[in-house]
Parts: structure tokens; C-alpha cells; sequence
């Protein structure tokens, strides 16, 4: 894959080396020449000295037949419209811009430009940690809107139905396993303590679950 990173603050620099580690080709841009010292001394991508916004800068990185491009800039504005230009006029198959200021996250959505917030999202996945430290998340989808938990049944819902656990829409049951072997959830399942439950769930959701499950705790 042939990657363009707008931006090497930290986490251009982080993005970068990843990308670079696992056998991609990446230009990485910048206007200051000092901010490429943050790459570590074995990358062997090509840092790019200029102006994103310059269509000169962008064709000497290779937009014209880059797979990808991430803009994780601290500006949004400049991240929005340089993802903008890159999938309207360029065509790349995958852009995705970095959202600073969880406050202008609206404005890439109004332009149809993927984002990752990464205020958004770690706030939020601060404060499942500390709210559900009994429900693993194992996968985020977009900003975290929507996340798969795992979640070890306690010896509170020790033959409950699945579907007595299972009461909100904002919650779906994705597998559930027992000795190691996975199966489709059926409402009807009886569980048992250490079963592992996997949930697509919006936070709203698991923690409606999880007051689901610590409400079967104060039954017994």
C-alpha cells in the first residue's frame, strides 16, 4: 500500500512508523522540517518538507496513485479539506482525517469525510473502563459509537435465558461460548458462570446490561 500521512506530530509519527514496520510505502508531509526528527532512526519512508494544500507538494508524494491518506494534523480545518480534496478530486480509496476538536466533528460528517476523534473516543473509552471493568472492549466502530464487549457471565445469572439478559434494543448478542467452543446466541440459552458472552452494543446499551446483570446479583 502507497500511504501519504499529512502531519508528524506525535501521532503522524506513531502512524507512520506503524505503517512503515508492516511493509507499506509512506510519504510522510510536514511543514517543519523539525517535526521529522520525531521519526524514530530506522524509518526508511520519505519525509516531504511543504505545505499540504500545495497540489505541488501533494503530486511530489504521490497522490495521483496513493492508496491511502490520513491527515492527522492538530488543525482540523486543514485535516477536513486536504481528506476532502484527496477523495473528491484524487479518487483514494481510503482517507481518513484525525478530529482534534471534538466540537467541529459535525463539519467532516456535513463533507461525508471518515474521522477519527481521538479526544471523542478516549474520553469515552476512559470512562467505559471506568464504569464496566467487567466488559472487555474487543472491537470500536467508528468512533466508538457502536463496540463489541466480552463480557464473562457472573455466577449471578447462573441459569438465566439469554434472552432475559438480552432486553434492550441498544444491545445484540454476537456469540457466546463455553469451553472454549463458540456458538450463534439463541434466546432460549441457559447460562452458566464463565460462559463468555461477545455484545454489539452502544454504551448506552451495555450499561443498561451490565445494571441487567448486577439487578440478577441483588435477586440471589
Amino acid at each position: 500500500m502507497k500511504a501519504i500521512i499529512v502531519g508528524c506530530g506525535r501521532l503522524g509519527t506513531e502512524l507512520s512508523d506503524r505503517l512503515f514496520k508492516n511493509g507499506h510505502e509512506v510519504v510522510v508531509i510536514d511543514l517543519s522540517e523539525e517535526a521529522f526528527k520525531n521519526l524514530p532512526g530506522d524509518f526508511k519512508g520519505r519525509p516531504l518538507q511543504g505545505d499540504a494544500l500545495n497540489q505541488d507538494v501533494l503530486n511530489r508524494a504521490g497522490i495521483e496513485d496513493a492508496d491511502a491518506l490520513a491527515c492527522v494534523t492538530n488543525n482540523d480545518a486543514l485535516n477536513m479539506v486536504i481528506c476532502y480534496i484527496a477523495q473528491e478530486r484524487y479518487h483514494i480509496p481510503r482517507v481518513i482525517a484525525r478530529n482534534y476538536d471534538p466540537f467541529t466533528r459535525t463539519l467532516f460528517e456535513d463533507f461525508g469525510v471518515q474521522v477519527v476523534g481521538s479526544a471523542s473516543w478516549g474520553a469515552q473509552r476512559i470512562e467505559e473502563l471506568l464504569y464496566h471493568e467487567d466488559m472487555r472492549t474487543v472491537f470500536s466502530a467508528g468512533n466508538g459509537e457502536v463496540e463489541i464487549y466480552e463480557i464473562t457471565i457472573p455466577a449471578a445469572c447462573e441459569g438465566k435465558r439469554l434472552g432475559e439478559l438480552m432486553t434492550t434494543a441498544n444491545s445484540v448478542a454476537v456469540s457466546i461460548s463455553r469451553a472454549g467452543r463458540a456458538q450463534l446466541p439463541q434466546a432460549d440459552f441457559v447460562l452458566e458462570a464463565g460462559d463468555v458472552l461477545h455484545v454489539s452494543a452502544t454504551f448506552e446499551g451495555v450499561s443498561l446490561l451490565r445494571d441487567k446483570i448486577c439487578g440478577f446479583g441483588k435477586e440471589g
